[in-house]
């Protein structure tokens, strides 16, 4: 068995601002609440290279893993891996972002397995995935609702 997850969720606000927004991977410890620290450790073209460090989970255990993301602006998509994948055999994730007349619709796609070895089975991280992540893209949608209102009623200085 492999898992895969789809979650998505729309988010009034221009694509470009929320494109801006999730894409600023050194500020995802403020737009996630999961993340303690993100650390980029490297840049080439469209493709950073980070590593991730959770929060601790209940267990005080800390989590922490090397990504590869490439953003692609123009096609509104991103696609990410996980380099050093831990529990996981695989992780894939696509990002995909589409104006509405609603705002913008952003839909995460995770397809990954489980090493035979982890503690969990591609079974439970599927619903933890699922569980997780409607959590994490509320928390970004209101995040970025209210920077692009805070934006919209901010003064302009004279120049």
């Amino acid at each position: 068995m492999v898992g895969h997850t789809e979650n998505s969720i729309t988010i009034d606000a221009p694509l470009d601002f929320v494109w801006d927004m999730t894409n600023d991977i050194e500020n995802w410890p403020q737009l996630f609440s999961e993340y303690a620290s993100l650390e980029v450790l490297s840049r080439e073209g469209d493709t950073t290279t980070f590593r991730l460090t959770m929060h601790p989970d209940e267990n005080g255990k800390v989590w922490s893993w090397v990504s590869e993301r490439t953003m692609d602006r123009a096609k509104h998509t991103v696609r990410a891996r996980r380099v050093e994948t831990g529990p996981f055999a695989h992780m894939n994730i696509l990002w995909e972002y589409k104006e509405t007349p609603q705002g913008t619709h952003m839909r995460w796609v995770q397809d990954f397995a489980m090493k035979p070895e982890a503690p969990v089975d591609d079974a439970w991280m599927t619903d933890n995935i699922n569980r997780n992540s409607r959590v994490q893209m509320a928390l970004i949608r209101d995040r970025i609702e209210q920077a692009a209102r805070d934006r919209q009623t901010a003064p302009v200085m004279p120049s």
